[in-house]
């Protein structure tokens, strides 16, 4: 056996450089590079060994351990999961503080691996620095906490530990029913510790992944449930757009009139202009996707899983007629509504039923366009909308009087609604670019206004809604795709939670746009209190004596070096986004818009926790309310 000696950091940078992934017919490498903030627990190891001899891997330094797993998450998301980065860490508040980013790509089902450095294998200094002291187990460590929000986890307190639990590791990410976040803890003494390595274990590696066509008895059931079906409807998940199922979606919509209507993850697999795409689904959906479904009597659930939002927390369907029919590579997903299950790639699987329905036609009728045409009209309101200080009629009604938005109007400098905003902004971006965002209100705002005129352009991590993935993931996207402008749609409570890369795209020129939306407050979350009978508590941005702030957000980005705008105006937003496409540098507009600008939810429910007991009508009134719907909802 013919070995070379390497330290275990080392073996691990030249393992990553040997893999590849063959997808319908195309090799390429599958580890793009490493994101990095070093410490003492893995600058002398990886940092090391990446000094040496980084191969193809490309090395960026991030400025926040979550930021940086972000941007990684949202790399592979964008390259639809065909490549990744590592991110490595140091240990203790290193390690924890990409917790929360590995959660989020577990959620989202998005492969990424992290590389967290670990306390002493051989205990000699414990307790080493950042190392935490349990009575009742010396083993544990701040890294046991990526247990449960890892797909595999491991710890290597040996060199040739690495091998098998390498393997182990690239099984998982590249295996598209399972796909999710690898941790490989490496104690921080063994990173730097050599071992003969057998020289076979660095050869060029290929990942197959193949499309999983669906069995005979899967597709005679699924004609099956279809044939019988006078209006079934297919639900476009996040698993469709990895798939690639764009054209056998387009043509089975087509040729059986059956609409589409998509979860935050599946929308831009089909562009928003299709004449059966019907928008967004559930409680952020619009209105003609979620009339569609209560009219369905068969639910075609295309890699999704049915989240509450999709669902509206189990109430969107008529579940005394309607069934359902799965389609999913994930075994698990297939079961959910007790439906018809196929165990197959999306596109495949489309492919194979096109031919077995021939002559099948669903008695939407024209039904698809009237419910369409309805909703472009109720967009085109929305971006319609003016400020006007007496008589206003917002679209979230009934929480703030006039005169506190007109306190608002007054302390922001701002008359701007955020629907006008948003879709002046759709109007005048280049009809390529890539848009994202995470949490807030906006989400929302995007799944039922945006229109995505180009496949793979609408990016929203709506699986762990995760604050702060917004300009962090804006860099994510970049790196899968220079050529294109990024729009980052971020509020001004996840700008606060977290912008520091900000900074690393302006350190590696790569350009991001942000978006700062900014209502002073945590709009969405004052919205769901008041609607709940509660009133506005601890959501506004308001000083001790009860001012409204007003924080001058431009000012920071500027400070950092970004090409910054200030823009209160439908004008001055026009001209701020034109001027932004001209820069080489990446920019911030800050536009201030007054709260309860944001839409609101067309025929949806959502299922939140409402207190039982409480000394308010309106809270007790609220928790009736729930009590009464649940009775309609689905129990599983």
């Amino acid at each position: 056996m013919e070995t070379i000696t390497l330290t275990t950091a080392q073996a691990l940078v030249k393992f990553l450089n040997q893999q590849y992934i063959h997808v319908d017919g195309k090799e390429f490498p599958f580890v793009e590079g490493i994101f990095n903030v070093f410490g003492h627990g893995n600058v002398l190891g990886i940092g090391q060994a990446l000094e040496q001899d980084p191969g193809h891997l490309k090395v960026i330094q991030g400025k926040n351990e979550q930021g940086m797993a972000h941007a990684a998450i949202a790399y592979s998301k964008q390259m639809l999961r065909q490549k990744i980065f590592a991110v490595s860490t140091s240990s203790g508040p290193g390690s924890a503080n990409v917790i929360t980013a590995a959660a989020t790509a577990h959620a989202n089902n998005i492969p990424v691996l992290f590389i967290p450095a670990d306390t002493f294998a051989s205990r000699q200094p414990d307790p080493v620095l950042q190392q935490m002291e349990q009575e009742y187990s010396i083993a544990v460590t701040t890294n046991d906490a990526f247990l449960p929000v890892s797909r595999y986890w491991d710890r290597i307190t040996r060199p040739e530990q690495l091998m098998s639990s390498l393997l182990r590791a690239f099984e998982v990410m590249t295996d598209p029913g399972k796909a999710g976040p690898a941790t490989i803890c490496i104690a921080q003494d063994v990173e730097g510790e050599a071992f003969d390595y057998d020289v076979k274990f660095f050869e060029k590696r290929v990942h197959y992944v193949d499309r999983k066509a669906p069995h005979e008895r899967e597709l005679e059931g699924a004609v099956k449930a279809i044939k019988s079906a006078k209006k079934p409807l297919i639900l476009v998940g996040g698993g469709a757009k990895y798939s690639e199922a764009r054209e056998s979606l387009i043509a089975f919509s087509e040729k059986f009139n059956v609409p589409l209507v998509e979860t935050q993850a599946g929308k831009s697999t089909v562009e928003s202009d299709f004449k059966n795409n019907l928008g967004g689904m559930g409680i952020t959906g619009t209105l003609a996707a979620n009339k569609a479904a209560k009219e369905a009597d068969l639910i075609i659930g295309i890699g999704t899983r049915y989240t509450d939002f999709a669902t509206s927390s189990k109430t969107a369907f008529d579940f005394a007629t309607a069934k359902f029919l799965n389609i999913n590579v994930s075994r698990m997903q297939t079961y959910k509504f007790d439906a018809f299950q196929v165990v197959a790639d999306a596109k495949t699987t489309l492919d194979r039923l096109i031919p077995l329905l021939d002559g099948y036609e669903s008695d939407f009728g024209s039904r698809i366009g009237e419910l369409k045409e309805e909703w472009l009209t109720e967009r085109e309101r929305l971006g319609r909308v003016e400020f006007s200080r007496e008589g206003f009629d917002p679209e979230i009604k009934n929480h703030f009087t006039q005169e506190i938005l007109n306190e608002y109007a007054d302390a922001l400098n701002t008359e701007l609604a955020q629907t006008t905003a948003l879709l002046t902004i759709n109007d005048t971006v280049e009809k390529d670019s890539t848009v994202i965002c995470s949490a807030g209100s906006l989400p929302g705002d995007l799944q039922r206004l945006w229109h995505s005129s180009t496949p793979n352009t609408y990016h929203l991590e709506y699986g762990y809604s995760c604050m702060g993935y917004e300009i962090s993931g804006a860099l994510g996207v970049k790196l899968a795709d220079p050529s294109k402008e990024v729009y980052s749609f971020v509020g001004d409570g996840s700008f606060l939670m977290l912008h520091s890369e900000l900074i690393t795209s302006l350190q590696y020129k790569q350009k991001i746009n942000v978006l700062l939306f900014d209502n002073s407050g945590w709009g969405c979350i004052n919205n769901l209190q008041m609607d709940h009978g509660s009133g506005s508590f601890d959501c506004e941005f308001r000083t001790a004596d009860n001012q409204i702030m007003n924080i001058d957000y431009a000012k920071v980005a500027e400070g950092y070096g970004a090409k910054v705008y200030r823009a209160n105006t439908v004008e001055d937003l026009k001209a701020a986004l034109e001027d932004a496409k001209k820069q080489d540098i990446s920019t911030l507009i800050e536009m201030k818009v007054l709260p309860k600008t944001m839409t609101d939810g067309y025929d949806s429910w959502w299922n939140v926790g409402v207190a039982e007991a409480s000394t308010s009508e309106s809270v007790q009134k609220a928790n009736d309310s729930r009590k009464a719907k649940l009775q309609e909802a689905k129990q599983y």
